[in-house]
């Protein structure tokens, strides 16, 4: 019987692998931001319902732990929804999150594009 220390040859305990840029940003306080990939997605969704004159206005927060869209029918209101980005819950119900103006969340999950699906119009048979 050999004993062994707690090591890599134990698989449960590995190491725990942070992006780069998280770890940049942790290190130098920087406050959370939407990707240029993210911000592409949700400025998409938000000229579609532009166009179908439901949102108005819009504002970016950049806050020192999370970042959120907010989306705004007239610019003296609160806003319709808020799509929000938070680091912190990336392992457990995802990053992202889209919440309604009365503080209920609508979807959550770990890939912007779904979560933004929340806003999709589902497909309604047309008779002629």
């Amino acid at each position: 019987m050999t004993d062994r220390g707690a090591g890599a040859e134990d698989g449960d305990e590995s190491a725990i692998l942070i992006p780069l840029h998280e770890a940049r940003r942790e290190r130098l306080n920087l406050p959370v931001s939407f990707d240029r990939r993210e911000l592409d997605l949700i400025l998409r969704l938000y000229g579609r319902m532009v166009a179908a004159n439901e949102w108005r206005d819009y504002a970016i927060d950049h806050l020192p732990e999370r970042a959120v869209f907010s989306v705004f029918r007239r610019t003296s209101e609160t806003p319709l929804f808020q799509i929000i980005k938070n680091p912190r819950l990336a392992h457990r119900q995802g990053a992202f999150s889209v919440v309604a103006a009365s503080g209920h969340i609508l979807k959550r999950g770990h890939e912007l594009a779904r979560v933004l699906g929340v806003f999709d119009k589902a497909l309604r048979l047309v008779e002629a």
